[in-house]
């Protein structure tokens, strides 16, 4: 098993989720913040997209590493961190107290 589409996954979502909180103030976390959302959320992300397009696995059928499976696990890992970094500042706001 190879580690390298996770790790891209990962990667790409810690970017992912810090590239939201930077262009859309309203769901920054906080650096830490959004990049720890981004990783969760880029490691699910790039599993769940990994699994539905690759047959399975990140790397496909043939076991190795294209330009597919690298540009599949950059896509689904900067989606899945900006998501779970929406979703992580919705929750506070949500469960803020008002002001």
């Amino acid at each position: 098993m190879s580690y390298v589409p996770l790790i891209i996954q990962l990667v790409s979502g810690a970017v992912g989720g810090n590239v939201l909180g930077a262009a859309v103030k309203n769901l920054n976390l906080g650096t830490t913040g959004n990049t720890i959302a981004g990783l969760i959320g880029g490691g699910l992300g790039g599993q769940i997209l990994a699994s539905l397009v690759g047959g399975g696995t990140a790397a496909g059928a043939s076991g190795g590493l294209d330009m597919g499976a690298i540009l599949a696990s950059i896509g689904g890992g900067a989606a899945g961190g900006g998501l779970a970094t929406a979703a992580g500042a919705y929750l506070k706001m949500m469960f803020a107290k008002p002001t």
